[in-house]
């Protein structure tokens, strides 16, 4: 009886895939398909105009922001070839969570103490503190170039001020 039953439903599905196929469109989103293409043309088409909708005085003025921010990053305090390696592309060149007026995935580290930046970059390393990018850098970290990134990070603050009074 089970044979019977299962052959049955086999039959109506096997039937209903066909019939699916001979109308057409069964493989190419069906009609729906076309609906949300015209859609994704709609919508970039919306997005270009929003862009090209901007004065020349609001470019130049995203131009002069972008300028002021890099001379900012570049000119603000000298940090280690390490630290530019492995910190900045996610903490930013200064430590401050964002680089070219967009926030990074890394939080802010500027401002915080040498200890409590250590203490977490012992955490990230052990896997007490959740985060592959963090322990996929700091796997091969001895503890003492651990102590030399935390001091580091820990001075930028003083570095700061004495790159404003110069």
């Amino acid at each position: 009886m089970k044979n019977i039953i299962v052959g049955i439903l086999t039959l109506i599905i096997i039937g209903l895939m066909a019939f699916t196929a001979s109308n057409g469109h069964a493989y190419h989103g069906g009609e729906a398909g076309h609906i949300i293409a015209d859609m994704g043309d709609k919508m970039s088409n919306a997005k270009t105009t929003k862009i090209d909708e901007k004065s020349d005085r609001e470019k130049e003025d995203d131009k002069l922001t972008t300028l002021r921010e890099k001379a900012g990053n570049v000119g603000a305090f000298e940090v280690s070839n390490a630290y530019k390696s492995k910190c900045s592309s996610c903490h930013g060149v200064n430590g401050s969570g964002v680089q070219n007026g967009k926030k990074l995935m890394g939080p802010k580290l500027f401002g915080q103490s040498a200890d409590v930046i250590y203490k977490d970059l012992i955490d990230f390393k052990s896997g007490r503190k959740e985060n592959m990018i963090m322990k996929g850098l700091l796997i091969k970290l001895s503890q003492e170039d651990l102590r030399i990134f935390a001091d580091e990070i820990g001075e930028f603050p003083t570095r700061a001020e004495e790159a404003k009074k110069n």
